[in-house]
Formats: C-alpha cells, structure tokens, sequence
C-alpha cells in the first residue's frame, strides 16, 4: 500500500494548488451582484466628531448603503467589539472602555473606521467616501509609552490600562540587598506591523434570515459567537468560514471591525458585500505587535548562580483593549518569564498604557519573544559584565535535567528538558570554536563581528480541547475535518500525513477540510503553537474510535471475537482468518451493508497539560563601523520540538519565525510622530525582510519528547521568532562591545548603529 513513512520530510501538497493559481482566498469569493464596500477611516489620531454627514454619499452613483454607528446601534445591533481585561495589583480590574465598531463621537487613532460606503464598484464607493461630511475637533494626542497626557477614556484616568504583578516583590528585594553581584539593563521592544502577504478581507451574505460571514482569520468559531452576539441571533443562524490565508501571525487571530459592519451592510441591501483592506489601510487598521519598555535586573551570588529575577515593563496597549492584548502582555509574559533558568525568586511588574494608535494584540508568538528577549539580553549583559563565556553563565544557571518535572516560579510546571544537552549540540553545530578565526577574518576586511546566543523556551497550549471528525466518501475517498486553520503552515499535508500514518489510508486519497463552522461544531483555531499537538491528538482518539467500531462490525465477517481483531496500521488482522481488510475495504463493506453509522467518527480531546518546546539560537554578525551597517553572516538552530511528524515543515517554520524576528531586530520600525501621525505607512517607510538580507538558516533538532501528550510532541510555529530577536541583538551588542556601546536596542538600522559607536566614542573621548 502506498504509504508515507512515519515522521518523514514530506513536501506540501497544498502548494501545487497555490502556485499555480488555484487558491480561494476571501478577495476570490465575487457571486454576480456582490457589491464591493469601503471604509471612510480617520485622518487624525484623537478628536471629537462634531459632524458627520453622509447624505451627499448616499446619494452618489452607485452606492446602495452608507452605515456609521449610530446607524449600526437603530438597528439593534451590540456594535461593540469585547477586549480582555486583567486584575490589577491591587485585586480591582483593568480599564474595560467600549470599543464601539464604528467611531462614536470621538476618534482615538489614525485609521479608525469611521463609515463604511457599498456601492456596486470599488471606485463608486470609494469616490462617495469623499463625499462625506467629517468635521472635527483635534484633541491633545497621547503617544508617550508612559501614564499620563490627555485622557483616551474616561474609565482611565491617567490612560493607565493596568497595573499587574505576578511574584513575591519583598522576597525578590531581599535576594538582591544580599545578592554579591547585581546586573541591570534597560530594554526596548520596539513596536512592529505584521504585513501579511495577504491582508484582511471579510464577504457577507443573507438567505433566509440566515448569514454566512467569510474572513481569512485564524478559525471560525470566535467570531461566529461574536456575530451571533452583534447581531442578537442563535448562533445556528451564522455561518463563519475561512477559505485559504496568505499569514496570519496572531494579527488575523482577533476581532476585527470589518467583517461585523460588511455583515450587517449585506444585511440592508440583501446582496452579498465583500471587502479586501488596501496595504497602506492594513498597516493604519491591523493590530501591531510588541511595543514595550523594560528594566530587568538579576542578582547573582559570588558563584554567579542567579538567585532573583526582576523586571519592570511598560506596554503600549494602544487606543483600545483589542480581544487578548492585556491577557497577551501579562500571562503569556509570565509564562516563559523565567526561561530555562533554575531561579524561584522573581517580581514581574507590568504596567499597560492607552496611546493614540493602533491598538496591540498578540502575533509572531506574543509574550513569549518579548519575555524571552528581555531575560536573554539581560544573561548576555551580565556575562559581558562578569567576563565569563555565555554560553558558561547558561549553564550554570540551566534547570538541571534531574530537576524535571520542574515547578517554574511563575506556577508553570515543565515536564521534560534537557538544556544542556541542546547547547552542547548547538556549541557544534555553529562551530563556536572557529568563532574566533572569523572574527580576525572580518577584522581584516574592516568590518566587526559580533556572536549572539539565545535560549529560548515556549509555553504550549492556548485552547487544550479539539475535535477531528473522518469521514469514508462514497468516492473512495477519506476526508478529516479539523478544528484548527491553517494560514500558511501546511496543514493540509501535516493532517493528511498523519492520519495516514495511523490508519494506512493513502494520503494522496485523504483531503482535510477545515474553517467552516457548519461542517465542524466546534474548534480553537490557530494561535500559540497549538494545532499539530491538539489537532493529532484529538485525530488519534478518532483513529481509536474507528478502529474499536470497525473490529467489532469485523467480528461477526471474520468469525472471531471483535478483542481477537489487530490494527496494525494497514490491516485489520486476526489468527484463524484469512480477512485481511485496510480501512477503505472496511468502509466498503460497512457502505455495502447499509452501515452509514461506520462512515462517520467523531472525538473530542482535551489536553491536560502544556509542552515547552525549547531550543538554542545563535547568530553572527558582521558591521561596518564607517556606515554601520549590520549584515547577518551565519544563524544556527538546535530546537527540542519533541518528537516531529514532518521535519520539513518543522524546519520552515523555523526559517520563517528567525525571518521575522530578524526582522524586527535589523529593520522593521513603527513610527508615529507627536500627533500620532503613522510614518510607516507604506513599504517606502516600513522595511521587510528580503533574500538577500538573511544568509542560509541551518536547523536541527535534539528532542526530548514531551509528556504532556501521547505523541511526545512540543509545536513549533513560534520558536523561530521567540529565539532570533535576541540572538541577533546580542549578536549585535558583542560586535559593538569592544567600541564601547553598552546600551544597545533594535532596530539596528545602518543610521542608529552609526549613531551609537559615534556617541559612545564621544563619550570616551
């Protein structure tokens, strides 16, 4: 029987469909009559709405509907968007302000939706947008990272969103008034926008009092419940589907105000509305990422164990709470707070602000990189400070391997991991020892080399319950429904891979079917890691399923008991019978016997516990100290992703977080001037990654498989960027070292790294 291999480097199946043109993303669903929609956005970043008049743009050409929010609320609609809410210090709650779907008498960033126009052509709507009246009144812009200015709500006085802290603040005081040696460093994360290929989009249609929403979002299941909430309807009544996503990052994992505001349009004109965001209004509208000050310190005893761990952050959370960036910036920090270090002292403090921008939310694994890289530009920092090798300070401070099952001091309970054996392995595979040579090489051509190391570990779970339904196709086929959604990864050929590793069904013969809330009851999407791990392991207990309910349909065919039958992967065997049927044979014959009861299984699975996959980063540059360019010479990667179903995807994975984090670090920048003006707006100003801007990625892996699911797994889809900000920062920080910079922050763009040897030669001067 043609059959995959079990953990074997399969290439995407997907692909052949994407490359030749036969994708269907959200821009690609056009039924005849559809009518196109566009958003009239806010030119300002904060000011009161003293008119707003759209009677001229109804009347334009074309158009059929202009909707602002009173409109939204006459017709009964909840037209708010829900944002999470942390506890503060002090057992209250963080501000809640409404976040009204369409601006409400005021406007709070540049880029808020203010009116949406649907006409019969882009260019009419976009044509009767210009006719709308908008007059206002500019407010005071608030765009400091820190409290105080003008107030964006008044449910927070002082634009403090919260206060929240996680630790014991005395007993970390005290280990650092005894510690014998103390490192502090002050760090910025600066803010960045996602950019995906394909930006966001949303088609809505009505029939028979029943809408169907499509979006290219991360699943289908939040914003269902969020539509059947807007909208006061059952939530039989709303159908959310999610065709093929060019990326989604986190970014596309949220509510957003589009789709809810095309839904309720499609609902006036009874013609299906689509929208597609433009680049320049997807960098003014996406939620942005990162955008955090932090103090971190770590105290040491005189054998340069660390003994505490303290940091103070500071986090943008924009104009409004968006759906999890409170909870993103605090839990999901303190998760990883510690890294893989061996210290239970710790004090994390985290302070939240309202800033007049786009709102922040969790993507490129929020919260993880941004703890791992405040806590590893730190361990660098203090090696460079004590004059001890990095790599030797890592392993001084690591969690032994006989400490496992360890008890983090954030409450995080790792099961498994073996930290040293990972370094020692990455400590090869750089080739660490011919660092010096490189380095007289580069000094030779006038140019500094700089080595960075990062250890990384992740948090694994978000939702822990998924379902996987298969289903035997009167084709000959087998189809899998799944929870989860891809934008990108490759799930198609991980899910189908798979299953037909645990079943024998030819993959080629198997189609997964996913992002359609009326073919699977319910799904935790995509987002922290956690599909392959949730997803197979709700597909095994389905595989488990068919396999009990076909032997004993078997039983009576094979004369045997139905605890006498074997699956062996292929075969259903058993002694004293010559049956030997693979699934589809099995499918046939309960097809053949009216048996539609077998042709369909069903499981739910919820995980107990999460994995943390793990892993070493090390980058090295080389800089220009005449123009101070930095150009990424050599990245390595030794990651524990437990065991791997497709080491191929694995390793892309990694490829494309390291080209993100790498990003960030070298080139990626948000800029907003004093009147919260965007300055990024557009890839003229706002600089991605490029070819020729990363040299080749080299990966491995050195699992330790995890106990917290039967197949030993850990995900991957965020370690690249989780390790690659602070390996390349501080790979960063070591070439200018030796030229006296001591204070060093992404992005280091060619002007910034010429700035910082400029005035650290100054101040030595």
């Amino acid at each position: 029987m043609e059959k995959f291999g079990k953990s074997q480097p399969v290439r995407r199946v997907e692909d052949t469909r994407f490359l030749t043109g036969h994708g269907r993303y959200v821009d690609d669903i056009s039924p005849a009559g559809s009518l196109h929609a566009f958003f009239l956005r806010s030119p300002v970043a904060h000011a009161k709405i003293k008119k707003l008049d759209v009677g001229d743009a109804r009347v334009s050409d074309g158009v059929h509907c202009v909707l602002t929010q009173s409109d939204l609320v006459a017709a009964g609609l909840d037209a708010t968007l829900a944002g999470t809410r942390v506890k503060n210090r002090d057992g209250s709650t963080g501000a809640g302000p409404t976040r009204p779907i369409l601006a409400d008498k005021r406007v709070r960033y540049v880029g808020e939706p203010v009116a949406v126009v649907v006409a019969e052509t882009l260019d009419q709507a976009r044509d009767a947008a210009e006719q709308i009246v908008f007059d206002f009144e500019d407010l005071p812009t608030h765009v400091d990272l820190a409290r105080g200015g003008e107030a964006l709500h008044r449910e927070a006085p002082d634009n403090c969103a919260f206060d929240w802290g996680l630790g014991d603040e005395a007993a970390t005081q005290a280990a650092f008034d005894a510690a014998a040696h103390v490192v502090k460093l002050d760090v910025g994360d600066n803010r960045v926008i996602v950019n995906s290929l394909e930006p966001r989009g949303s088609y809505a249609e009505w029939q028979e009092g029943r809408v169907h929403v499509a979006i290219n979002g991360q699943g289908v299941w939040g914003p269902k419940s969020d539509i059947a909430r807007i909208f006061d309807i059952s939530e039989d009544l709303v159908r959310v589907t999610n065709p093929d996503t060019g990326g989604g990052f986190g970014m596309k994992g949220m509510a957003y105000n589009e789709p809810f505001v095309v839904a309720e349009a499609a609902r006036r004109v009874g013609r299906p509305v689509r929208w597609m965001a433009e680049r320049t209004e997807a960098m003014l509208s996406d939620n942005a990422g990162r955008d955090l000050i932090s103090v971190a310190e770590m105290a040491f005893d005189a054998s340069l164990k660390a003994t505490a761990y303290r940091v103070k952050t500071v986090c943008n959370m924009g104009a409004y709470n968006s759906q999890f960036a409170q909870a993103i910036q605090t839990q999901l920090f303190s998760k990883v707070l510690m890294g893989v270090y061996d210290v239970q002292t710790t004090w994390l403090q985290v302070d939240g602000v309202y800033t007049n921008s786009t709102p922040v939310d969790a993507y490129r694994g929020a919260g993880r990189p941004e703890a791992i890289y405040v806590l590893e530009r730190l361990m660098d920092r203090a090696a460079r400070e004590f004059g001890v090798d990095p790599l030797d300070l890592r392993r001084k401070n690591f969690i032994p391997a006989e400490k496992f099952p360890y008890q983090s001091a954030t409450g995080e309970t790792y099961d498994v991991g073996d930290f040293h054996q990972v370094l020692d392995r990455v400590e090869a595979f750089a080739d660490l020892s011919g660092f010096d040579a490189r380095k007289v090489a580069s000094l030779a051509r006038g140019k500094l080399r700089g080595l960075g190391l990062c250890y990384y570990i992740e948090s694994i779970l978000g939702d822990p319950s998924e379902t996987a339904r298969v289903e035997f196709n009167d084709d000959g086929t087998a189809s899998i429904f799944v929870g989860t959604q891809s934008n990108g990864q490759g799930h198609e050929t991980v899910y189908a891979q798979f299953l037909s590793d645990q079943t024998g069904i030819p993959a080629h013969l198997i189609s997964v079917v996913q992002g359609d809330s009326d073919k699977i009851a319910k799904g935790g999407g995509t987002g922290g890691s956690r599909s392959v791990t949730t997803q197979n392991t709700a597909t095994l207990a389905t595989v488990e399923k068919i396999i009990s309910k076909f032997s004993v349909f078997l039983a009576e065919k094979m004369d045997v008991d139905s605890e006498a039958i074997l699956f062996d992967d292929e075969q259903f065997r058993a002694d004293g019978s010559n049956l030997t049927p693979n699934m589809m044979e099995v499918a046939d014959m309960a097809r053949a016997d009216g048996r539609a009861d077998l042709l369909v299984h069903e499981a739910t699975t919820t995980l107990t516990a999460r994995s943390f996959p793990n892993g070493a980063h090390v980058a090295e540059v080389e800089v220009d100290p005449e123009t101070g360019k930095v150009t990424l010479d050599r990245y390595n990667v030794v990651d524990d992703f437990g065991n791997l179903i497709n080491p191929m995807l694995a390793e892309g994975q990694v490829h494309g977080g390291v080209a993100q984090g790498v990003g960030q670090a070298l080139m990626e920048h948000v800029v907003f001037d004093e009147n919260g003006q965007l300055l990024t707006a557009t890839f003229m100003d706002y600089a991605m990654p490029r070819a020729d801007d990363l040299p080749r990625i080299c990966f491995t892996d050195e699992p330790v498989p995890s106990t917290a699911n039967v197949m030993g797994m850990k995900g991957c889809g965020e370690a690249g960027t989780v390790g690659a900000m602070a390996a390349a920062a501080n790979a960063v920080q070591d070439a200018l070292w030796e030229r006296g910079v001591r204070q060093a922050d992404m992005p280091f763009t060619p002007l910034r790294v010429w700035e910082m040897m400029k005035d650290a030669s100054e101040a030595a001067a």
